[in-house]
């Protein structure tokens, strides 16, 4: 699927996107991903639903969802460049993803995030009704040393 938005182009044809774009600003700027080794990034790049969002051949936003595509997703790597922000990019890749068929048959969609709650309780997302229920493994500094 490729879109024109705002004279941005978005697309869920991961051979329109632009890998290194991608892998350098979640290696640099993602703080929940900083340092992470670029053949681990492809690897979760070529498993998982991916959409991103382009201007003149540059790859400034993306996002992607670790899913089995029957029962569960998990929205991950959601970023939009700086220069970019505040034009509806990211509500726009919501919006696309969360439209696909097969995503609305979904029986649970997660994510984490520090501070972009309110937008995606727009697209119905909640605190977990059951917390007790939700555990974790987190390494947040698993590919950078710790300081």
């Amino acid at each position: 699927m490729c879109i024109d938005y705002k004279g941005y182009t978005l697309t869920t044809d991961k051979t329109e996107m632009k890998v290194n774009d991608i892998y350098d600003w979640l290696s640099v700027e993602a703080y929940w991903c900083k340092g992470i080794p670029f053949e681990l990034f492809k690897s979760s790049f070529d498993n998982s639903f991916c959409i991103g969002a382009l201007i003149d051949g540059k790859q400034i936003a993306y996002a992607r969802l670790i899913t089995d595509y029957a029962t569960f997703a998990y929205l991950a790597d959601v970023y939009v460049q700086q220069a970019h922000r505040g034009k509806g990019i990211s509500k726009k890749m919501m919006d696309v993803l969360f439209d696909l068929d097969w995503v609305k048959g979904l029986r649970r969609i997660m994510l984490a995030t520090r501070d972009a709650q309110e937008l995606y309780k727009k697209y119905g997302f909640t605190n977990c009704k059951n917390p007790e229920r939700i555990m974790e493994i987190t390494r947040p500094n698993i590919y950078t040393p710790d300081p």
